[in-house]
């Protein structure tokens, strides 16, 4: 499993343990990520609730940009105690999301990894776990998943249309033309 073992091996061992209650790896792998995405998502929560807190106050720091100019040491200073003002803190939207990022690494290394998976059926078209979707229903799926999720995912301070639109249409586009050849 590489350098994500320590976080790996508990995962795998969680898995097999769903696996002996439902005897199927395919629906113990989608109940073993139900689990760990309700496992944290306190911490999606917090990085959510951060970076809408950011959106709201975006009108006073753009505010804040045109009356200090190039002055960035005084910009970075009442910018700062905006935020202090106001209860937000930058860094808790990336935050939560950089400390779940070596979970979901060990996930994918798991079932990436896991011998176990190797001809296993998940049932219905799927008769190998280990190939790709014969019929691309699931990155198909993940596309129009990822683009429900991104109405309800608030845009980043500061971001402009082009990058708002990018993340909310070619960022589905691009996960499901990477997870074809998965």
């Amino acid at each position: 499993f590489g350098m994500f073992g320590i976080v790996a091996l508990p995962i795998l061992a969680f898995l097999k343990f769903i696996y002996s209650l439902v005897g199927n790896w395919g629906i113990s792998i989608i109940l073993l990520t139900v689990f760990i995405k309700a496992a944290l998502f306190p911490l999606s929560q917090k990085s959510y609730r951060s970076m809408k807190g950011m959106q709201k106050l975006q009108p006073e720091i753009e505010k804040l940009m045109e009356k200090h100019g190039e002055d960035k040491e005084a910009l970075n200073r009442d910018m700062m105690a905006l935020w202090k003002e106001h209860g937000v803190n930058p860094l808790g939207g990336c935050l939560p999301m950089f400390l779940q990022m070596p979970i979901w690494f060990a996930l994918y290394q798991t079932i990436y990894s896991s011998v176990d998976l190797y001809n296993a059926p998940l049932g219905m078209w799927i008769h190998d776990l280990s190939g790709p979707d014969p019929y691309y229903i699931f990155p198909v799926l993940l596309g129009f998943l990822m683009l429900g999720q991104s109405y309800f995912t608030p845009t980043a301070a500061g971001m402009d249309k082009t990058q708002a639109n990018i993340m909310k249409y070619g960022m589905p586009l691009m996960f499901s033309g990477m997870m074809v050849s998965l």
